[in-house]
């Protein structure tokens, strides 16, 4: 693989032109051709795609998208191209599962197919989701780590410092993304988890000057930093700072590519070449150790719509069929917590990611933007389901999906808000209250007996075990 010294220095030397002049004369040009080229629709009555060929064409219309377009760089006004050989030597040297975590929570990250058996690799937690209190942050992180099979968590977000509102590349920052990760391993101390990997380093962190000072209040080299790009094919020197420190560090990346349905990417289609296309865009740019995709729509802000779910599903295929670089796939739901709808909706996008190949982060709800919106019982329920459908075929899931749209489909302009945590848990003991454990249990029988799921474990949360 070329050296990251080398795409910084195209950074500087490559082709110049307008941020405008890249998206309408370059980006939506060349995405267009290569979706009509090789005929790539979307299909809204299988929003699991069940089509070997159509997911080595995206594909194939991805890595000549990539070549033509290459990454728009926003400070340099360049674009960073590859060469064929370039991006062909990034997939074949690429990684094939890192260890993350320490100790007995220390684990591998698999590399997975569409229809494959090997249990889904879980990320935990709220998902970046804005937090109040310094109290709930621990006790949602510790209930995070208990989850069973949670394999690495993903930090909420802290809002306050002491009373004052964070703003990010302000002290107050510097502070807040240091006091996150403390507090993050206070609650995966008391969980009995201290080994555990944090795979969104520091979510209270906006810029890099944050990230690399809260790395050394706790990141270990076995935790990651989750890096993004900028939508679409885009990239700021920001984001570049941090992938250079983390080289330096030793540190693993989560490569984040949150491409926008109905934005430059348009539909399903393009969404789909698009995110195959960010996979050796992770390795070459971003130096991940995983993928981390999520196609969110435009103007209901969720991953969890049909078309979205069709755009995923089929990348995923197109990606763990063709690349080594393991899929783990992080989902933004409309329902907030304690509600069927939001189980629904973390099922369906669960599902639909797990068949096809993917691992999944499970864990924001109310769009991951309303304050205090968040539970640890939804990823434990998105977590079981994930183990449930491994080895599941695609045209079995496509089924359990389309009847989970229906489900909640017409509500996804007006969703129930649910309950915030300090509403339906139990703040100081970080319990869940009753009624809450039995609308889980209540959703996890109709998912058994509507659609057969083989839920494979006996569940525990904090206050004991309820269903097995």
């Amino acid at each position: 693989m070329i050296s990251f010294a080398t795409v910084v220095e195209r950074a500087f030397t490559g082709p110049i032109c307008t941020e405008r002049d890249f998206e309408l004369g370059i980006f939506v040009p060349n995405l267009r051709k290569v979706v009509e080229k090789y005929s790539i629709k979307y299909d809204p009555q299988h929003p699991v795609p069940a089509d070997d060929d159509l997911a080595d064409r995206v594909w194939a219309a991805a890595m000549e998208f990539l070549l033509e377009t290459g990454v728009y760089c926003l400070d340099t006004e360049r674009r960073i191209l590859f060469t064929q050989e370039e991006i062909e030597g990034a997939l074949e040297t690429g990684p094939r599962g890192h260890v993350f975590g320490e100790g007995k929570d220390a684990k591998a990250m698999p590399r997975r197919f569409p229809e494959d058996k090997t249990p889904p690799w879980c990320s935990v937690g709220p998902t970046s989701s804005p937090v109040s209190s310094e109290l709930y942050y621990v006790n949602l992180v510790k209930a995070h780590a208990e989850n069973p099979l949670g394999d690495s968590i993903t930090i909420p977000c802290l809002t306050h410092v002491d009373g004052q509102q964070i703003v990010g590349g302000s002290p107050l920052g510097v502070e807040g993304a240091i006091r996150a990760v403390l507090l993050t391993r206070e609650g995966m101390r008391r969980a009995g988890r201290p080994g555990m990997p944090i795979v969104n380093g520091v979510t209270t962190a906006t810029r890099a000057q944050e990230h690399i000072a809260a790395h050394h209040f706790g990141i270990r080299q076995t935790d990651a930093l989750e890096i993004g790009t900028v939508h679409e094919m885009k990239i700021d020197f920001d984001s570049m700072n941090k992938v250079a420190y983390s080289l330096a560090a030793g540190s693993l990346i989560f490569a984040e590519n949150g491409v926008i349905l109905g934005g430059l990417a348009g539909g399903p289609a393009g969404v789909a070449v698009v995110i195959a296309a960010y996979n050796p865009v992770d390795l070459l740019l971003l130096r991940g150790a995983v993928q981390h995709p999520f196609p969110t729509h435009f103007d209901l802000g969720v991953t969890s719509t049909r078309d979205s779910i069709w755009a995923r599903s089929l990348a995923n295929q197109a990606v763990t069929r063709n690349s080594t670089l393991p899929v783990v796939n992080v989902g933004y739901s409309a329902a907030g917590p304690m509600t069927k709808m939001l189980l629904y909706e973390h099922s369906a996008w669960v599902i639909g990611s797990v068949v096809s190949g993917g691992s999944v982060e499970v864990g924001a709800s109310a769009r991951g933007t309303a304050l205090d919106y968040t539970s640890p019982m939804d990823p434990l329920f998105g977590s079981e389901v994930a183990h449930a459908v491994a080895g599941m075929s695609r045209k079995e899931a496509n089924g359990i999906v389309n009847a989970l749209l229906e489900k909640y489909e017409d509500k996804l302009r007006d969703p129930p808000i649910g309950q915030k945590y300090q509403e339906c848990y139990n703040v100081v003991s970080g319990k869940p209250n009753q009624e809450f454990i039995e609308l889980y249990r209540e959703v996890r029988r109709e998912m058994v007996a509507q659609f057969g799921l083989p839920f494979k474990f006996t569940v525990l949360i904090p206050g004991g075990e309820f269903y097995s």
